[in-house]
């Protein structure tokens, strides 16, 4: 891998994944994008052997950017790298083009080792990705998981603790990932939900049972937490 596009608005998140990148191809020279235009614009001035993609971007969707690289650079391998791994972002970036699917709270070795696989033919999949592509071929014909909305086991996580009052940078303290990646779940339970406020997800959370579960699963005392 020579060329290598890096498309992420998050300079934590574009820093972790170029790691990645050189740890699997040490002589692999990184492009960043932070946003749909400027990854066309880079795209229109130079080719790529490989394409990192975030599906959340500051002025659309990462999809946009993959539809663009199977089109113009059918050759480059593109895998997306995000938070999202809800059936509705997995089946429409497969759908546009990916050929692999990585969630960022793996830790960077890890998804060095799976990087390396794409010489080898092996497409870097998430455990988690994995299992949904199982589940929806092994579903009865009349399932249809693509486009259901639903929280992710890790946006329940979330969601449980936030309605706790739990500052984001505790919750990432707890569930051991970065506070840029705990927002970006917030965002996202935010818009699945269609609510604004931290009171309308405890509301959520109650009617799922959320409220007071720890990640471990083991109910804890609401007023142990501490409040932002």
């Amino acid at each position: 891998m020579n060329n290598v596009l890096l498309v992420d608005d998050l300079p934590e998140a574009l820093a972790i994944l170029e790691n990645a990148v050189l740890g699997a191809f040490p002589a692999a020279r990184c492009v960043r994008a932070a946003s749909v235009a400027e990854a066309r614009r880079t795209l229109s001035a130079e080719c790529f052997d490989l394409a990192l993609v975030d599906l959340g971007l500051p002025d659309g969707s990462g999809l946009e950017v993959i539809t663009c690289l199977s089109e113009r650079q059918p050759h480059c391998a593109v895998v997306v790298a995000s938070i999202y791994d809800d059936d509705e972002h997995l089946f429409q970036a497969l759908q546009a083009g990916a050929q692999g699917y990585l969630l960022k709270d793996h830790p960077v070795d890890w998804l060095t080792r799976q990087l390396r696989g794409i010489v080898d033919g092996q497409p870097p999949l998430s455990p988690a990705i994995a299992r949904k592509l199982l589940r929806h071929f092994q579903a009865p014909p009349d399932a249809n998981p693509i486009g259901a909305i639903e929280l992710s086991a890790r946006e329940r996580e979330v969601l449980g603790l936030l309605a706790q009052g739990i500052r984001i940078a505790d919750i990432a303290v707890e569930l051991d990932i970065s506070r840029h990646t705990v927002g970006d779940h917030v965002k996202n339970i935010y818009r699945k939900l269609n609510i604004g406020s931290r009171a309308e997800a405890a509301l959520h959370a109650r009617s799922l049972g959320l409220v007071g579960i720890n990640p471990s699963g083991r109910r804890a005392p609401v007023a142990s937490r501490r409040r932002p």
